[in-house]
């Protein structure tokens, strides 16, 4: 892999074309990477608008993608928006690996190139790609997807991630190595993308049920279940579950246990409790059923978690 071409469209996002050049724009051939081609590729060849500022002068047309090695894909600003035929007819032609960075995934969707393959894109996107590429197996809980020769990110620096992930697969594991100290990170990081997403407040259902909600959130710690729930609600549980769920699409023992690991999270990101007393905080037991909850949940460990979202005080 020498020869790296990216499509370059209007509205592409400049952190996407800067992690290409970061991986394999700078000579580092001292360290044993590289050294490689990198060649922007805009339709007619012309100077494009990146955002949020800035142009990318071009150095090939189209064609400066077809005896690429490797085709990287940005995402755009609006990723929405139409991709011009002659993207497509590009993308559909060229033969060898193509990556997706972050938005990116929709205009290989665009040109047909994620049918009946796993994809996945920024956390906030993975609902929209599904529902305007069903034809698309949309992954949720991974930082990117490699099937074959068609690779897509998740978001932003997600996009790092897959560059390294090709790094080590076509040049081995010590380059990558030796390339993730230069960028100074991780040369695999833990977890997925779930572990980013935004943790929501609680919910507060209709007027009919919201005062159970508020009496259950202050009591998580408490071994209080769908039972007490119930009871507080005034309702027979049959009554109740068929209420929650119609009000809160989820049932009531699935929503403890996603306002549990959601306390969790901001135990470990606010404080330094202990695991185990996070768990027994949080509703949860044990360290080790907190362990398994927020692997199940976020792909992740506790103690991995806290390094990376800790607020200092």
């Amino acid at each position: 892999m020498r020869t790296i071409g990216v499509l370059v469209l209007p509205g592409s996002r400049m952190f996407d074309v800067a992690v290409v050049g970061e991986v394999w724009g700078v000579g580092r051939v001292d360290a044993g990477v590289g050294p490689f081609e990198v060649r922007m590729c805009a339709p007619d060849g012309v100077s494009t608008p990146v955002h949020p500022f800035g142009v990318i002068p071009a150095t090939h047309d189209l064609s400066g993608l077809v005896d690429c090695d490797l085709v990287v894909v940005p995402g755009r600003v609006d990723p929405f928006q139409p991709v011009p035929a002659v993207a497509v007819e590009a993308l559909r032609d060229f033969g060898g690996a193509i990556a997706a960075l972050c938005s990116g995934a929709f205009t290989l969707a665009a040109a047909g190139l994620l049918d009946g393959l796993p994809a996945t894109t920024h956390w906030m996107l993975l609902d929209a790609l599904a529902e305007r590429a069903p034809a698309v197996d949309v992954r949720h809980d991974v930082l990117f997807t490699s099937e074959g020769r068609v690779l897509t990110s998740a978001g932003v620096v997600g996009g790092f991630d897959l560059c390294l992930h090709l790094v080590r697969r076509e040049l081995g594991a010590d380059a990558a190595a030796t390339l993730a100290r230069r960028l100074v990170m991780p040369p695999v990081r833990h977890g997925d993308q779930r572990q980013y997403v935004e943790p929501p407040l609680p919910s507060r259902p209709g007027s009919g049920i919201a005062a159970t909600v508020d009496w259950a959130v202050d009591r998580l710690a408490d071994p209080i279940g769908v039972a007490d729930l119930a009871a507080h609600a005034g309702l027979s549980e049959r009554t109740f579950h068929r209420t929650w769920l119609a009000v809160t699409g989820s049932t009531p023992g699935r929503w403890l246990q996603t306002q549990r690991v959601l306390l969790a999270q901001r135990l470990l990101e606010t404080t330094d409790l202990p695991v185990d007393r996070v768990a027994e905080r949080a509703g949860l037991g044990t360290a080790a059923n907190l362990r398994r909850r927020l692997r199940a949940e976020l792909g992740v460990a506790p103690d991995a978690y806290r390094r990376t979202f800790r607020v200092p005080a």
